[in-house]
């Protein structure tokens, strides 16, 4: 690691966050460096909403948050394709 970049937190060290089912208002559980998750009430999808990240134009990118979590995110983000 080159040095401690804040845009790559989430990725380093994820944090739950909570967002309400569109299919059934249930609160769901989401973890910051994932980009979509199940809905354990009605098993609906919940996508999260993301701009732009760091990992998306940093030439550092894959070094800094290592190559395991920039390929997912890389999958994720072209919607696990």
């Amino acid at each position: 690691m080159i040095f401690n970049c804040p845009g790559s937190s989430k990725f380093k060290q994820p944090k739950p966050e909570m967002v309400r089912c569109a299919s059934c208002g249930q609160e769901v559980e989401i973890w910051s460096d994932e980009a979509e998750t199940v809905c354990p009430n009605c098993k609906g999808r919940i996508t999260r909403q993301s701009g732009q990240s760091c990992l998306d134009w940093c030439k550092y990118a894959k070094e800094c948050v290592g190559e395991e979590k920039y390929n997912k995110y890389i999958k994720d983000k072209k919607g696990g394709k």
